[in-house]
């Protein structure tokens, strides 16, 4: 066969390729006129990872797994989510040949939450994965209680989906502090990740912070301090993987304060918000870290039940490149929920910031971490909320907006219920007393649902009060990202000519 028989076949099984996929996974549409735009299917495959609870002997740690119910076909899907410990969580070819890897909890149905308690000071990191219908949406609340020691209190944390890049404002390396980076690998090769302390005066020089290994299946606890020549009360630290990926979050354990896991927070923006301030607190310190090359002057604005007010003596906030800035803003609720509100003053300017809240007085407080949030976006959900002691915060920076609250089924029984609020623009809404379900019997899920209106963002505070000490813990409620885009591709026959 000669070279010109040769291409003419080339082009026309190429032809012939390219009308095919076309014809089996296009659209119906017959014109060439390029792609549709993006559609939103739910996602197949969701994996979170628990860091390890606790290193007190006093531990009570309990976990909630949930999904929540989809809508559609997808409902119908089969599907299955487990979390193990990370030295059984096994590759697929490995799990055939290793039957012992059982998993600690098992999840079987959307809707339907289940729980798990450990105790000790034993209880290792965990690795979860959710496929199918239980994949969209699938949340794990792990939390953790002890009465006495350094950081005594309640430390809870939504287990967090694997990533290359994390801000953490708001840590710290002081006398009284213990705060450790826990850096969790998922995956099937070690991940290589760098640590970066930030101060008041820029960078925390550290050479020990470079190049950490994970090894994979494997969860390392970093103690801050090492990673510092000297003590700093305030801190950003930025972890980065080199290779491979990491679940990162902080537990911080304080001598008088108690203490919680500080999350992530929101990647650097120029507007953030941070919602949930208890109406209780006692004292709020903000602290915020401009990563680029540009100083950023920030307007500090508190959104209060009513409106929005700028706090006395704190309305606007300098932060300079690479420097990390703090306030205190005391009392700043006044005896009324609020979320602050960072916005730029002039020219915009991406930041990354964080709260640290205190509750009670004296020998009798307790600390808990509210980062910068995303969203609610379409849906979001919290696990591991009991019949009492739940509080929910949502805040609509701008306009208006209507928020559907749904409590799932209790962990061992129960029937879900539901009711939607209004939260009006530029206020937060408490909703001291969230739906519960008919019936509770163990923990339960709340999803909340954006029906209409402007952008709101959202907290949920669990307060298990315990020999006058007001424990308690808050986490933020962005999107659960249980659905995901997927660009619709037309047939283009004409790339074949150029």
């Amino acid at each position: 066969m000669n070279r010109p028989t040769q291409s003419l076949i080339a082009v026309v099984v190429a032809l012939g390729a390219v009308t095919g996929f076309a014809a089996f996974g296009g659209s119906d549409r017959t014109d060439d006129d390029g792609a549709k735009a993006a559609t939103r299917l739910p996602v197949e495959r969701t994996s979170l990872l628990c860091p390890v609870p606790s290193s007190s002997d006093l531990a009570e740690t309990s976990y909630t797994a949930f999904t929540p119910k989809a809508s559609g076909a997808e409902a119908e899907s089969k599907g299955k989510a487990e979390l193990l410990p990370v030295s059984k969580a096994l590759t697929d070819a490995a799990k055939e040949k290793d039957k012992k890897a059982k998993p600690f909890l098992t999840q079987k149905a959307p809707g339907e939450p289940v729980a798990g308690e450990e105790s000790g000071a034993e209880s290792p990191a965990l690795i979860g994965t959710a496929d199918g219908r239980l994949a969209p949406g699938w949340t794990v609340q792990q939390t953790t209680t002890y009465a006495a020691g350094s950081g005594r209190g309640m430390h809870g944390a939504n287990c967090t989906a694997p990533d290359t890049d994390f801000w953490f404002p708001g840590a710290s390396t002081a006398k009284d502090r213990s705060d450790y980076i826990h850096l969790t690998n998922p995956d099937d090769s070690a991940a290589v990740v760098d640590v970066q302390l930030y101060g008041p005066d820029g960078e925390v020089t550290s050479a020990v912070g470079d190049s950490i290994q994970v090894q994979p299946h494997s969860s390392v606890p970093v103690l801050l301090s090492t990673l510092a020549d000297k003590q700093q009360t305030n801190l950003t630290m930025h972890v980065t993987a080199r290779s491979g990926r990491v679940a990162a979050a902080v537990q911080s354990s304080d001598e008088k304060l108690g203490g919680d896991w500080l999350p992530a927070a929101a990647d650097p923006a120029d507007s953030l918000v941070l919602p949930g301030i208890p109406k209780d607190a006692t004292s709020v310190r903000l602290v915020a870290y401009a990563p680029g090359s540009d100083d950023a002057d920030l307007k500090v604005q508190l959104a209060s039940p009513t409106g929005t007010i700028t706090p006395a003596g704190n309305e606007s906030l300098q932060v300079k490149s690479g420097m990390t800035a703090a306030v205190d803003l005391g009392d700043v609720t006044k005896g009324e929920a609020g979320s602050l509100l960072l916005t730029p003053t002039d020219r915009s300017v991406p930041v990354v910031a964080a709260l640290r809240v205190t509750r009670g007085k004296g020998s009798k407080q307790e600390t808990a971490f509210i980062p910068a949030t995303p969203a609610v976006g379409a849906r979001a959900t919290v696990a591991d909320n009991r019949a009492k002691g739940s509080t929910l915060a949502l805040v609509a920076p701008g306009k208006s907006a209507k928020v559907k609250v749904t409590a799932s089924a209790g962990t061992e029984g129960g029937s879900p219920a539901g009711k939607t609020y209004t939260v009006k623009g530029g206020t937060t809404l408490e909703i001291a007393d969230p739906p519960v379900p008919a019936g509770l019997k163990g923990a339960y899920a709340l999803t909340v649902e954006r029906v209409s209106g402007g952008p709101v963002h959202g907290s949920r505070m669990l307060s298990v009060p315990e020999e006058g000490v007001p424990m308690f813990t808050i986490q933020t409620l962005p999107d659960d990202r249980g659905t995901v885009e997927v660009p619709k591709a037309e047939r283009d026959l004409a790339v074949l000519q150029k």
